[in-house]
């Protein structure tokens, strides 16, 4: 039988998870929950990185603060809201790259987080123009 999951905020921004006390506990990041939907985003056809972010290639690089640019995360009792500010390839349908980027981040959240995602905002902040068709 298992339990609702249970989150209450923590005091250095992340969330305490609690699927069973005699077990112990699950703290997840803030960060850990924007860099998920970062790493989502940017899987996507069309997605050419975060705006402000670095692209996929480049990740690998560097440390966690870049690639949760461009990316805010609210969670209020469970349930996550996500703001998303992207840079699309020129030539891309916007609502269409935009919905697949919508369902992955919430489907990526939602199981590896066990929260539920409410909303997946996505703000389009720049079109690379570059050819790299």
């Amino acid at each position: 039988m298992q339990m609702g999951v249970e989150m209450e905020k923590t005091q250095k921004s992340g969330y305490l998870l609690r699927e069973d006390e005699n077990i112990g506990s699950v703290k997840i990041a803030d960060d850990v929950v924007a860099m998920i939907a970062s790493l989502a985003a940017t899987e996507v056809d069309g997605v050419s990185a975060m705006f402000g972010n670095i692209t996929n290639e480049l990740m690998s690089k560097v440390g966690m603060k870049k690639l949760t640019k461009g990316v805010k995360v609210d969670v209020i009792n469970s349930v996550v809201t996500v703001d998303l500010s992207i840079t699309l390839e020129y030539g891309y349908n916007i609502p269409t790259t935009s919905k697949v980027v919508q369902e992955k981040v919430k489907i990526a959240i939602e199981n590896m987080t066990g929260l539920e995602v409410a909303d997946v905002n996505i703000r389009i902040a720049n079109v690379n123009m570059s050819a790299n068709k």
